[in-house]
């Protein structure tokens, strides 16, 4: 039996009646496999930190695909000042004057670090596309000029890898609605969210001459079935470390220095400092 993707987020059961589902992975054993690979991810931390690499990971996909939890599972133990987000606003009205490409360039890593994009330059590609934000003359030259773009990053030396989330419409739907049902996710429904449902085959469309143009040999889009979440973020997370060859650098333990003689500190009184309220006394009883 296996599990392929269609084309526009859906993914088809292949084998038998027809009838089969997906088996799905045990949170205890997914928190076991999710921590190892956490652990991995700090070993590649390390390694680009030293070695100087510069990384690019580009998360694609439609609304509620699950790229911000993949991200979120990444950087959870990762240093901050080596690994980063950027998750880009709209444009302003002097960015929207700029080369297009501009305001990402200005995000992309110095030696030693990885950027992850939550959304990137594809927009063009995409929301712009379908949703009338940019013209037709705007629309080709992106698709003409996107491929040299990104061979110019990798010349430079900089890492590319492209993920592109598939996630079917009955799910994408599903989560939607679990977002309006909670209020503290209801903040990610956007006016843009809601009408991206009414347009499912334009945005399908769109993907689809996004990959006719940008799927190259030299840097190809990675599709991560997302329908079942923790499947996929073991399976995103567990490909990114198969990209880069790394060693281990994790530092070794060190002991800790024993604390100097008191030499008389007399700390002043704790009354004329303000500290923050103990809120915790009022929910335990």
């Amino acid at each position: 039996m296996a599990f392929l993707s269609d084309g526009h987020g859906s993914l088809i059961t292949m084998g038998g009646n027809g009838d089969e589902k997906i088996e799905r992975i045990g949170k205890k054993k997914y928190n076991a496999e999710l921590f190892r690979l956490q652990l991995e991810l700090i070993k590649l931390q390390e390694w680009v930190k030293a070695k100087g690499l510069k990384v690019v990971v580009v998360f694609e996909g439609r609304d509620a695909a699950g790229k911000g939890g993949v991200i979120k599972r990444i950087s959870q133990y990762l240093n901050p000042r080596v690994v980063r987000v950027a998750a880009l606003p709209a444009p302003t009205e002097r960015q929207k004057t700029e080369w297009y490409f501009q305001r990402y360039v200005n995000h992309l890593p110095a030696a030693g670090e990885i950027v992850m994009f939550d959304r990137s330059w594809y927009n063009r590609a995409g929301v712009e596309r379908v949703m009338g934000f940019c013209d037709e003359d705007e629309y080709d030259e992106f698709m003409r000029s996107c491929p040299m773009f990104e061979r110019m990053l990798m010349r430079s030396g900089t890492i590319l890898i492209k993920y592109w989330f598939s996630v079917s419409d009955d799910e994408q739907l599903k989560r939607f609605k679990a977002r309006l049902a909670e209020p503290h996710k209801r903040w990610k429904l956007s006016p843009m969210d809601l009408e991206s449902l009414t347009r499912w085959e334009d945005y399908s469309e769109a993907k689809d001459v996004m990959f006719a143009h940008t799927d190259t040999k030299q840097s190809p889009w990675f599709v991560v079935n997302s329908d079942i979440k923790r499947h996929a973020h073991l399976n995103c997370i567990n490909h990114l470390l198969s990209m880069i060859d790394y060693e281990d650098l994790t530092p070794e333990p060190i002991e800790l220095p024993d604390r100097k003689n008191a030499r008389g500190y007399v700390r002043p009184p704790m009354t004329e400092q303000t500290f923050v309220p103990n809120h915790h006394e009022t929910v335990m009883d």
